[in-house]
């Protein structure tokens, strides 16, 4: 019922679990975001099937609605974004493109998201993020650590036309 509505696992996905598989003892409760009901519905579903019975779907516009109840306490936060290069009148769209439109250098979704960042992550938070190389990872870095947070590549990988990467930040420059 979900094709054609939402991203299927790929590997920017699969990149991301494998940079997760070191801090799993971290992820003992889980809460998910997601502009899309659809994919909501299916994050739901998949915790199901997971026997992940402690996971809490929000559907909204990246973390915004979550910052006042969630300040400071988020021990891990994963971020895989649009993050295609895109014109920027696709980023605004409610389609399956959403999933992957990222607009002017494949970054107007995820800049909207930094600040909120260390607004939600608590002092021993991690802060994954998955980013291809045209978003300028170096850049991102530098720019995280101007609100703050401390930043490095983690992984890398090709997949197919794509240079895809795992970036890990925190507040204490303990990841890096």
């Amino acid at each position: 019922p979900y094709v054609d509505r939402v991203y299927d696992a790929a590997e920017d996905t699969f990149l991301l679990m494998d940079a997760l598989e070191f801090d799993a003892m971290l992820l003992k409760e889980r809460n998910a975001t997601d502009i899309n009901p659809i994919a909501a519905q299916c994050t739901i579903e998949t915790a199901k099937l997971n026997q992940m019975p402690h996971c809490e779907v929000v559907i909204t516009d990246l973390a915004s609605c979550m910052i006042d109840r969630m300040a400071e306490s988020v021990d891990v936060l994963l971020f895989n974004p649009p993050y295609v290069v895109t014109p920027s009148a696709e980023v605004a769209r409610s389609g399956i493109e959403a999933s992957w439109a990222g607009g002017k250098d494949g970054r107007e979704v995820m800049d909207r998201l930094f600040p909120m960042v260390p607004k939600l992550l608590s002092p021993k938070g991690l802060f994954y993020l998955v980013v291809i190389k045209e978003n300028n990872p170096d850049d991102i870095i530098h720019a995280m650590k101007t609100i703050g947070l401390f930043g490095k590549v983690i992984l890398s990988r090709k997949a197919g036309h794509e240079k895809l990467f795992i970036l890990r930040f925190d507040k204490h420059n303990s990841s890096c």
